[in-house]
């Protein structure tokens, strides 16, 4: 069973952590989920997403969040609209083989903790690749407090 997270910052290919943590990636594809995306101070970006635009919540069990997954990707899944308020999002869509090797590493990373209390959350979202429309994880803020808003939805070219 494969799981797939939505990157937008640090994970991406030819970013500082992509190598490290994205080894064993399957597939990695350009996609985009709706969102506003931040530069922090601290030099890595941070997501907000729209509350209507959570499919689930990720949990401490990665089998179980990869079946959750599973079960959306049966769904016609509809991308939300960046209407002004909400932002188009690039980033990619990274797939993995095995979840539960996988999965605990980029929550250690981003700080996620599956009560809501860490750094980042754990969402399941629509997202836009070039197979069409899916439900992929992707690491979010609940609020960002400071940071300065990315308007063309990309994170550091590099």
């Amino acid at each position: 069973m494969t799981i797939s997270v939505l990157v937008y910052g640090t994970l991406k290919r030819g970013q500082w952590n992509h190598d490290r943590f994205c080894r064993h990636a399957l597939d990695i594809r350009p996609a985009t989920t709706v969102g506003r995306l931040y530069d922090l101070p601290a030099g890595f970006p941070a997501l907000e997403i729209p509350a209507d635009a959570v499919l689930a919540v990720g949990t401490g069990d990665p089998m179980a969040d990869a079946e959750t997954q599973t079960r959306f990707a049966v769904r016609d899944l509809v991308m939300p609209d960046a209407d002004g308020e909400w932002d188009v999002v690039h980033g990619e869509l990274i797939t993995f083989a095995d979840p539960v090797r996988d999965l605990p590493p980029l929550d250690r990373l981003e700080g996620f903790r599956p009560d809501g209390h860490g750094l980042y959350r754990r969402a399941l979202v629509a997202a836009r690749a070039n197979t069409g429309v899916e439900a992929a994880w992707v690491y979010h803020m609940a609020r960002v407090r400071n940071g300065q808003r990315l308007r063309g939805g990309v994170w550091r070219e590099e």
